[in-house]
């Protein structure tokens, strides 16, 4: 199969267009067309439905750019892999985390590792949806529930999570101690929103917490975003489920109900099997792994 017209294929069926693939191509269209109609006849088979608005691509048509994206994610790990080879730990590095971890712990971590390595050039890309690697979107993700498939991806344990009930010291003051999960009926609940992808799967944990059988309790707050719930509990605005790891770097905060049990969660660390001999990911996996055992409560 010749490889230039997989290239012209795999442009084409990212942009959905024969015009905008010639522009990326810096080709015409024609030329763009003739070598998609000799690739389909060469394999005997249709890979693109056209219509007045685009190309759609058909069921065979997926599977082969399914495949042109892992093979053309390879390519490009080739030449980072062999960049950092010559010169080091350097070059752009592009980590998918969640709002929770990449805005609350991560960020005021990052100055360490990069002053450690002061080559290297992160984009953080904070959002609690999962993410394509073979559509390079990025390099490394970081989350709670690991990779959708594990095919051609690493996915390695960076720890696991605990979560706990915490309050400011100021709602405590104005609002006094729940002394038993039942008592919590009476309190103002922080809770993760229904809008938006939640983070992990316990965010809803505390409106059950003590409530009677089949009763969700109505949050006094919700916000579908972790950085928001931390700000508003430490505002005083009510009790909420963080994670320990996370509440432990704020001394206004207290930890209700330390001697029950409360839901862990597994950090996963996941990027694709083919930068698996890049450096510099190799490098923010032990920094995170160094900086998360500093708090995680054992």
């Amino acid at each position: 199969m010749d490889w230039d017209r997989l290239r012209i294929f795999h442009i084409v069926a990212q942009a959905g267009s024969l015009t905008d693939a010639g522009h990326a191509l810096n080709v015409s269209q024609s030329a763009v067309s003739r070598q998609i109609s000799s690739l389909e006849s060469s394999i005997g088979v249709s890979l693109f439905n056209r219509h007045a608005r685009g190309l759609v691509l058909t069921e065979q048509g997926e599977h082969l750019f399914k495949i042109t994206r892992i093979i053309f994610s390879h390519v490009n790990a080739i030449g980072t892999i062999i960049s950092e080879s010559r010169d080091g730990l350097s070059g752009g590095l592009r980590v998918a985390t969640t709002v929770g971890i990449g805005s609350v712990w991560l960020a005021s971590r990052l100055k360490k590792f990069m002053q450690t390595y002061p080559k290297l050039r992160l984009n953080i890309q904070l959002t609690d949806e999962d993410v394509d690697f073979t559509m390079r979107e990025a390099d490394v993700s970081i989350n709670y529930h690991g990779a959708l498939s594990t095919d051609d991806v690493i996915q390695k344990e960076l720890a696991t999570i605990r979560m706990g009930v915490y309050a400011s010291k100021e709602y405590i003051q104005a609002h006094g101690i729940p002394k038993t999960p039942e008592e919590l009926d009476q309190h103002r609940l922080v809770a993760f929103g229904e809008a938006g992808t939640a983070p992990a799967a316990n965010v809803s944990w505390l409106l059950r917490f003590g409530a009677k059988p089949g009763v969700l309790r109505a949050p006094y707050l919700s916000i579908n975003n972790a950085y928001g719930m931390l700000q508003a509990v430490k505002a005083g605005i009510g009790i909420a489920i963080l994670a320990d790891f996370i509440a432990s770097d704020h001394d206004d905060l207290i930890e209700l109900f330390t001697d029950i049990q409360t839901p862990t969660m597994t950090m996963y660390f996941t990027y694709p099997s083919s930068l698996d001999a890049l450096g510099r990911i190799r490098a923010l996996y032990e920094f995170m792994k160094v900086e998360l055992e500093k708090k995680i409560k054992k």
